[in-house]
């Protein structure tokens, strides 16, 4: 049996061997991890902090687009004022390093955070009501997440607003003839459109953001990352613990690269049978 293109592809020659050669060789690596008893131990610390990386990549995700989707909307509107302050938001943020907004939002603004909510709550902490608020009390995973969904609603916003100003203006005039709102033409006319634009950057950006969410092991967040540097600082068996980071990240995102480009495929197909 022949092997399937992937989307987007039709010529023989662009056959997915590199996936034979991937897949290949991460079977060769698990046959490893199961005889070698090293290997084993390693893996099983390591991926005990999958499920923290698999969390922050989906609630910093699932906010970053939220956020974005509102800083497009907002970079769209009728008046200048709103939209001079969307265009100062993406272009401060995408200004800034991850990692830099990372270590801002954890050590700057969550201390900010705290200290205007105590100011905020403070008649009812003095009536006994509540307790202050302490800047401990703010997890450090929480301030991951916050810092890397803003830090990609920035990127995320310039998808939306790409993807919604791809529209054609003779469909949205026409919904306007037809007595449609501003929100009924964005949710009926503009956005089912505009997904078959987004989705593939939108994806993208979630792969990618499965890799950035090692950069919370530098909070002491108990991640992938953080429990290999944990292991390897304590036993000095570097090559055996980085060897095996770098292979569940290789199964994540390759993974998923593969899963949403096949989602994409089946999409498009499906729009472009109507």
């Amino acid at each position: 049996m022949g092997f399937q293109t992937l989307p987007g592809t039709s010529d023989k020659g662009d056959r997915p061997w590199w996936l034979v050669a991937f897949v290949t060789a991460a079977i060769a690596i698990a046959t490893i991890i199961v005889v070698n008893e090293l290997y084993t131990q390693v893996f099983r610390i390591v991926a005990a902090g999958l499920g923290v990386t698999i969390f922050v990549t989906l609630v910093g995700f699932a906010l970053a687009v939220v956020l974005g989707l509102m800083i497009a909307l907002l970079g769209m509107a009728q008046s200048r004022i709103l939209r001079q302050i969307a265009r100062f938001y993406v272009e401060v943020i995408r200004g800034v390093p991850i990692l830099v907004l990372l270590f801002y939002i954890a050590f700057v603004g969550a201390p900010g955070f705290v200290a205007l909510y105590n100011l905020m709550t403070s008649p009812l902490a003095a009536a006994g009501f509540i307790e202050p608020l302490v800047v401990r009390d703010v997890s450090l995973m929480w301030r991951a997440i916050v810092a890397l969904s803003i830090g990609y609603s920035a990127f995320i916003a310039e998808i939306f607003r790409a993807g919604f100003q791809s529209i054609e203006k003779g469909q949205i005039e026409a919904a306007m003839a037809l007595g449609l709102s501003r929100y009924q033409r964005f949710r009926l006319v503009v956005f089912p459109q505009a997904i078959r634009v987004v989705f593939p950057p939108l994806s993208n950006d979630f792969v990618a953001m499965v890799k950035d969410s090692s950069l919370v092991s530098v909070l002491g967040v108990a991640d992938i990352t953080q429990m290999g540097k944990v292991y390897a600082s304590g036993s000095f068996r570097f090559f055996e613990t980085y060897s095996i980071v770098a292979y569940i990240y290789l199964l994540l995102t390759v993974g998923l690269s593969l899963l949403l480009r096949s989602f994409e495929g089946r999409m498009r197909k499906r729009y472009s049978a109507r």
